[in-house]
Formats: C-alpha cells, sequence, structure tokens
C-alpha cells in the first residue's frame, strides 16, 4: 500500500481530522469510540481510491477531503454493526467496541457514525452525491437483512454475488465514483469509475472469502471459515460445491451449520485441496482485468498509475 499512499500522503492525515472531528461537542464516550475505532487499523483502502479518483480528475481539494472523509466514516459504521451481528469481540487483533459496551450502546454508536458520514456528504454541496450515499447505505443495510433471513444454507451463485455487492463492492463503488460529482458532470468518467469500483470491491471480498479458507485464526482475528460455520456459502465453497455437488459434508454444513471443530476442519482440508481456492483468486483476477479496463478510458497520469497498483494490491494481498 504505500506506493500508493505516497501520492496522497498529505491528504490522508487530513481524511482522518475530518473524521475525528466528527465526536467535537459530543459526550466524551463518543468521542472515545469514535478514536478507538479509528486507532485500530485498518489501511485506508476507500479514502485512498477516493482521492486517487479526485486527484485525477482535479476535483478541489477541501470536498475531495470531506467525502473521503464521509467514504471511511460509512465504512466504520458498517463494520461497527457487523460486530454486533457477529458477536465478534476482536477486529484486526484488537478488542472490538462490541466488547466493551453492551449490544444497544453499540448499535447507537454505529448510527452515530452513519448520522455524521451523511452530514460529511451533505458538505459537499453536490445532491447526486448525496443520493448516491442514501443508495449506497440502503444497499448495505438490505444486504445484512437477506444474509439474516435468507442467505444461510443458500448455494446460489446469484446470491452470492448480491451479498458482496451489498457488503463491500458497493462501498467500494461509491469510493470512486463520489469524486466524480465534485467537477462538472461527465458521462464517461462516471461510467468509468463506477465500473471500476464495482469491479474492484467484488475483487476484494472474493479474496476476503479465500483468505477466511487460507489463513489462520490469529491472522484473521476470527475462526477460519466463520461464515461456513454460519451456512453462508461464499466462493471457495461454492466452488467446491460446484465440482462435488454431492459431498456430504457440504449437504450438511448447509442444512445445519456444524461447530464440530473435526468436523470443519475435514470439510476445510478437502475444499483447500480440491483445487477451489485457486480457482477462487483466477475469478478475482478476472474482476480486476474489467476494472483496469475500465480505467484505462482515463488520460495516462500518476494517480492512474497508482489505482493501478492498488488493484493488483487486491488480489495479491496476504497471499
Amino acid at each position: 500500500m504505500e506506493n500508493k499512499l505516497n501520492l496522497v500522503h498529505e491528504y490522508i492525515p487530513l481524511v482522518e481530522a475530518r473524521m475525528r472531528e466528527q465526536s467535537n461537542g459530543y459526550p466524551p464516550d463518543l468521542q472515545m469510540a469514535l478514536d478507538h475505532l479509528l486507532d485500530s487499523g485498518g489501511k485506508r483502502v476507500r479514502p485512498t481510491i477516493s482521492l486517487l479518483v479526485g486527484n485525477m480528475i482535479g476535483a478541489p481539494k477541501d470536498r475531495l477531503v470531506t467525502v473521503s472523509a464521509a467514504v471511511e466514516l460509512l465504512h466504520t459504521a458498517t463494520l461497527v454493526h457487523d460486530d454486533v451481528i457477529d458477536g465478534s469481540l476482536l477486529r484486526r487483533g484488537n478488542p472490538t467496541l462490541n466488547a466493551r459496551w453492551s449490544p444497544g450502546a453499540t448499535i447507537l454508536t454505529g448510527d452515530f457514525i452513519f448520522a455524521r458520514a451523511a452530514k460529511l456528504a451533505a458538505e459537499t454541496e453536490s445532491i447526486e452525491l448525496m443520493n448516491m450515499f442514501a443508495k449506497t447505505l440502503s444497499v448495505i443495510v438490505s444486504g445484512e437483512i437477506t444474509q439474516l433471513f435468507q442467505s444461510k444454507g443458500l448455494a446460489s451463485r446469484e446470491d452470492y454475488e448480491e451479498r458482496i455487492y451489498a457488503k463491500t463492492a458497493s462501498l467500494f463503488e461509491m469510493a470512486a465514483l463520489a469524486p466524480v460529482f465534485l467537477i462538472e458532470r461527465d458521462e464517461t468518467l462516471i461510467q468509468a469509475m463506477q465500473v471500476f469500483g464495482y469491479q474492484v470491491g467484488m475483487a476484494f471480498q472474493i479474496v476476503d472469502d479465500i483468505l477466511d479458507f487460507t489463513s489462520d485464526q490469529t491472522e484473521l482475528g476470527k475462526p477460519v471459515a466463520s461464515d461456513l460455520r454460519q451456512g453462508l456459502v461464499t466462493l471457495p465453497a461454492l466452488l467446491y460445491l460446484e465440482m462435488f455437488p454431492d459431498d456430504p459434508d457440504m449437504k450438511k454444513v448447509l442444512a445445519e451449520g456444524n461447530g464440530d471443530e473435526a468436523f470443519i476442519e475435514g470439510l476445510l482440508k478437502k475444499i483447500r485441496q480440491s483445487g477451489a481456492i485457486d480457482t477462487a483468486l483466477e475469478e478475482a483476477s478476472r474482476y480486476i482485468e474489467r476494472g483496469l479496463d475500465a480505467l484505462n478510458q482515463m488520460p495516462e497520469s500518476k494517480e492512474r498509475l497508482a489505482l493501478e497498483q492498488m488493484a493488483s494490491y487486491v488480489v495479491d494481498r496476504q497471499l
């Protein structure tokens, strides 16, 4: 990530400062919570995309910092709610807010962060950007509801793609597209950045799902194959099921879920040995290729090169 950040390194502290300002004038507990969340790490991938796109197209600096902060705050709020929904006590090896506060207090904090992200989006004075912010939030929440009530035990490529769009790619799409609404409207640019954000976001989540099978619990900060344990089928498991549709262990975990460690380890071993993970990575790479095709419509620049490098990083990270 360092090479990509070099072009926007002066902006990242400004984005983080804008994010921290959102708790000014509110109760100290909210200030503490926001500081805790922002100090917990994260590579700031989404605001980096916004900053690079904005600089590439000549978006005004102050509004670009504001929209980048809105994007990252929206992402932060989704993580807060995810941790409550999943009962997660660790994220990136650090205690979650959920581990320190009651679920009710944690959810309200997430709501506060959503509201402050919306306020930042409104400060850009772009109606199109505000509409996109509202649409993205609706997609994310709708996706979470669908996952809770409909997706468990469902082995469907369509369901998987809709789920990872809602969970991840919609926010990448917003990160790439939002800066475009800070300059004079350009339909070609809008379409190119929407495609770039979508494709890179889809690849990002596929790689996350691969890492869920290939990393260990220490690296993940949560149990390996956590989605599968909940009956949620991600791409490696889906590809394995396409190869072995009658596998009794897959049928069992989809029908019942199973927390038995020996059973899960056995199924994990079969998925790892099947070639499904390599096939999933190839699919992620195809998403990246389509994203780069869209990006190549832009004139050559150091920012475009950095975005190309970032897209490559998406599929190379920790693999």
